[in-house]
């Protein structure tokens, strides 16, 4: 056999000896561990695991607390749920702690719990333990601004509630359903309509249960990720009297409705009074102008001779003797003057 065969075959051999040696010494540890745990792993599956970018000792490490905790899972499980972005040991976790519980947890609805609440600032863990230990939610959340929820009693006094809502997880119903903003949002609905449906506000304030047993008639966690246990009315407080506010505000645009229709009927009746002032300056001239017509008349009269001399003193004796009639009786100044065509009131002639 040639030499440089030889030298080629040592160096061939060094190298995977090598590659066996830092495989054997990276992952010695890892199967020491998983093998006295009595969770063994072998050398080709840590390999395998590297090659695909899975961290051995995560994935080693979260089977040896499974199975020391009883729960059998496999390698490939594990893995599984880590390439598809899952939190392996919040998982693994959540598992033992519903074990314990005796709560009825498989891996895989763990696992669909854990990549549902991804990204949404809770973990498959602390589900399993609201489903464990019930927490409180406040309604309002004073996160958004508000301390109380307003409503209104059916005889306009305002009414200000707040309440304290004791939920635990269902985990049968965690993946889709709805979260706790849902829950909030029902149960200030709730109080508003048990509030609206009270007679007056001393019944609330006298019987506050009153308002957490018809919320909880109602079912408000349907199609929620919980279970609402109780429902208690924190504080309750009179609010303003909002029906004698409305009433005033439609008394006060009632009182404006009157007083524009008034002001067109005032308007209207100027008009008219304007139209009549018109029509008897009108009504007057005519009446100048006809006793402008009288010394016309007159004149033409002595010409045709159908009036004498004698005539006219007659009518001007008439009209001074009913001119000083007029003014014993202070009705005026006399007849219309026929010579001059000057108007005046005329009293009876003899």
């Amino acid at each position: 056999m040639p030499q440089a065969l030889i030298i080629g075959l040592v160096i061939v051999g060094a190298l995977v000896l090598l590659i066996i040696a830092i495989v054997f010494f990276n992952f010695v540890g890892v199967w020491i561990r998983a093998k006295l745990a009595n969770a063994p792993v072998s050398f080709s599956n840590m390999l395998a695991m590297r090659f695909r970018g899975v961290p051995v000792g995560l994935i080693a490490d979260t089977r040896i607390t499974a199975v020391k905790a009883g729960i059998q899972l496999t390698t490939d499980q594990l893995e599984a749920h880590y390439l598809a972005g899952g939190n392996v040991e919040a998982t693994v976790l959540a598992l033992i702690a519903a074990a314990k519980a005796n709560i009825h947890l498989v891996f895989d609805k763990a696992c669909a719990i854990d990549l549902a609440t991804k990204g949404t600032g809770k973990t498959v863990l602390e589900a399993v333990r609201t489903s464990i230990n019930p927490k409180v939610i406040d309604c309002p959340n004073p996160q958004s601004g508000k301390s109380a929820i307003d409503a209104v009693a059916k005889d306009g006094i305002g009414v200000r509630a707040r309440a304290r809502v004791t939920v635990r997880s269902n985990l049968d119903r965690f993946v889709g359903g709805a979260t706790e903003e849902t829950i909030i949002a029902r149960v200030g609905e709730g109080i508003v309509t048990s509030i609206g449906s009270a007679e007056s506000y001393k019944d609330v304030l006298e019987n506050p249960d009153r308002i957490s047993k018809l919320v909880l008639s109602k079912g408000l966690d349907s199609g929620t990720a919980f279970d609402i246990l109780s429902i208690d009315i924190a504080d309750v407080d009179v609010g303003e009297n909002v029906g004698a506010k409305l009433q005033a505000e439609q008394a006060e645009a009632d009182k404006r409705v009157a007083q524009a229709k008034a002001e067109v009927r005032r308007a209207a009746a100027v008009a008219v009074e304007q139209e009549n002032i018109a029509k008897v300056a009108e009504q007057r001239a005519r009446v100048v102008e006809a006793e402008a017509q009288v010394p016309l008349a007159m004149a033409h009269a002595f010409m045709n001779g159908t009036m004498g001399v004698m005539d006219y003193m007659r009518l001007k004796n008439i009209e001074s003797d009913t001119q000083m009639r007029a003014s014993i009786a202070g009705t005026g100044t006399g007849s219309t003057n026929p010579g001059t065509g000057t108007g005046s009131t005329q009293a009876p002639g003899r």
